[in-house]
């Protein structure tokens, strides 16, 4: 799923489309990526919180589809306020009480957003110089805020069965 259907020329872009989909997608090493951590994981898992004011994997889930976005629009230069919930950074979930159908767009949406940054990273091996430098920062960035927050869903995933 995670790579574009066209070979990629550049090894620099090649190695960072690898890179995002260890952290999202494919197997790697270390451990879980975000899709495996949130596999199997139910509306009401999702929106289990450890104490009060402390992130569930659910919020956690749009806060990673959040910044795919905003990394693709810096980017592309897309205009700001265009991402399809309103708001930034975290956005509470589950309004009332949590649904599988919710839930399910809610994932749907962070894998939207994964594909479009894919897609985006595929077509900047044009890029030179400073552009180019900042450009893979914020690429190289999104795939550690994957691993990062795979943990996370991970270690929630642990605290609410006990251990």
């Amino acid at each position: 799923m995670a790579e574009p259907a066209s070979p990629v020329r550049d090894p620099e872009v090649a190695f960072l489309l690898g890179l995002l989909a260890e952290g999202f997608d494919r197997k790697s090493w270390h451990g879980p990526n975000v899709r495996s951590a949130l596999r199997g994981m139910s509306a009401e898992a999702a929106a289990w919180r450890p104490a009060p004011g402390r992130h569930d994997a659910w919020e956690l889930t749009l806060h990673l589809a959040y910044w795919k976005y905003v990394v693709r629009r810096r980017l592309t230069g897309e205009r700001r306020g265009s991402f399809r919930l309103a708001g930034s950074n975290f956005f509470p979930r589950p309004e009332g009480e949590p649904t599988e159908a919710a839930w399910k767009a809610d994932r749907a949406l962070l894998l939207d957003e994964h594909r479009r940054l894919l897609a985006t990273v595929a077509g900047c091996g044009g890029l030179r110089g400073a552009a180019r430098a900042r450009a893979f920062r914020m690429i190289r960035g999104a795939a550690a805020h994957d691993f990062y927050h795979a943990g996370q869903i991970q270690l929630l995933k642990r605290l609410r069965a006990g251990g």
